[in-house]
């Protein structure tokens, strides 16, 4: 397992550093790497780099490998005074279809991993290009995948309580992932 985390850690930063975005060698180790407990990366999973997450804000950049997924999932309530992660996607490069609950795109353009599929139950869709952006609001159901070239997008968030997540499928383990 640890040679396919180092090969996605390495795919991730040539990513990254396509899109233009720099990270220094004592950065490089930090990235994280997450197949959600399922065990299949390059269909269900994610790549990220976290820069800050403190109580006030969180930047992170999301990598995703081509028609990669990140599993549906909310932010919830955390208490009185945090409504859960409320978040904006900006596509630095390829294509990432985005889907959050309310009316259901007909002929949407991804297909989640056909064994997992009742898992997906958000269907609007909103696709991101590069240059484009979406905010999730708190608590809301939403999944999204890479097109045929892969994806960057940054997130600029409230606090990132990712442990807190909830997914859809139950099998899902967000943390601890994959950054030794």
């Amino acid at each position: 397992m640890h040679d396919c985390i180092n090969e996605a850690r390495r795919m991730t930063a040539e990513m990254l550093q396509k899109a233009g975005i720099a990270l220094t060698a004592e950065e490089y180790p930090n990235i994280e790497v997450t197949d959600f407990g399922l065990g299949k990366l390059m269909n269900t999973g994610l790549q990220l780099f976290t820069y800050v997450n403190t109580p006030r804000y969180c930047a992170k950049d999301l990598v995703l490998f081509p028609r990669q997924t990140c599993a549906e999932h909310l932010h919830p309530p955390v208490d009185a005074g945090n409504p859960g992660k409320q978040e904006t996607f900006r596509c630095r490069m390829g294509i990432v279809y985005l889907y959050v609950t309310g009316e259901p795109t007909p002929n949407p353009q991804a297909v989640p991993p056909q064994e997992d599929k009742h898992y997906y139950t958000a269907w609007h869709e909103i696709v991101l290009r590069p240059g484009e952006q979406y905010t999730i609001a708190p608590n809301t159901r939403h999944w999204f995948q890479a097109g045929d070239e892969g994806a960057v997008v940054s997130e600029f968030s409230s606090l990132s309580l990712d442990e807190l997540d909830i997914f859809t499928d139950p099998r899902i383990v967000r943390v601890p992932s994959h950054s030794e």
